[in-house]
């Protein structure tokens, strides 16, 4: 079982920068793969970004690509999302997402565990 807690979410201004962080507890966190999602009002959960078990491979949506960047760090048992030239579209709630596997995914059935989420807020 693996329990993800996120943090780092709040309201910033159109060009503006967050660090998104996510604690997992469980003894197998260095095996899954990590991914962040995010879900704005009336959309559906869309990927955002990946990684795999070691951080050597990660992938990202086209939306995000080139302004945020995904890592971990596995002493920690904590993934990152740092993001950079915010846009207003880029609101939602932010949701960590871990899969049994080692190797990543864009699709939401593929993660088995989920934190509550952290929003994200960006003005213009």
């Amino acid at each position: 079982q693996v329990q993800l807690v996120e943090s780092g979410g709040g309201v910033v201004q159109a060009g503006g920068s967050l660090r998104l962080s996510c604690a997992a507890s469980g003894r197998t966190f260095s095996s899954n793969a990590m991914a962040w999602f995010r879900q704005a009002p009336g959309k559906e959960r869309e990927f955002v970004a990946s990684i795999n078990w070691s951080g050597a491979s990660t992938d990202y949506a086209d939306s995000v690509k080139g302004r945020s960047t995904i890592s971990r760090d596995n002493a920690k048992n904590t993934v990152y999302l740092q993001m950079n030239s915010l846009k207003p579209e880029d609101t939602a709630v932010y949701y960590c997402a871990a899969r049994k596997f080692g190797y990543p995914s864009r699709d939401r059935p593929a993660y088995s565990y989920w934190g509550q989420g952290t929003q994200v807020t960006v003005s213009s």
